[in-house]
């Protein structure tokens, strides 16, 4: 069993930033992708950003691109996104997930599916 917390969260006004942490527990995240969701009100969970495990290759969904950042110390069994020039559609719901190890057949790395651990989340509002 892994157990993901995620914290960070809070209110800010446009253009500021925000540093979410996840911290991992119970079996090690080392080895494993992770990444993160975020959830807006009314609308269904997208994809943000994915690290493997090495931390060598990162992912991110295009409208974050250039704006935030993510990264792991594995040492600490951590995984963090840094978000800058936050935007008011940036405010959402945001979830740390640890990947699957395979994916479901012809499926991506933005499928929710393929992610098995999930932490509580945590509230991300951007003020206009």
């Amino acid at each position: 069993q892994v157990q993901l917390v995620e914290s960070g969260g809070g209110l800010v006004q446009a253009g500021g930033s925000l540093r979410l942490s996840c911290a991992a527990s119970g079996r090690t995240v080392s080895s494993t992708a992770m990444a993160w969701f975020r959830q807006a009100p009314g609308k269904e969970r997208d994809f943000v950003a994915r690290i493997s495990w090495s931390g060598g290759s990162t992912y991110y969904t295009d409208s974050v691109k250039g704006r935030f950042s993510i990264s792991r110390d594995n040492a600490k069994n951590m995984v963090y996104l840094q978000m800058n020039s936050l935007k008011p559609e940036d405010t959402a719901v945001y979830y740390c997930a640890k990947s699957r190890s395979t994916f479901y057949p012809g499926s991506t790395y933005y499928d929710m599916r393929n992610y098995n651990y999930w932490g509580q989340g945590t509230q991300v509002t951007v003020s206009s």
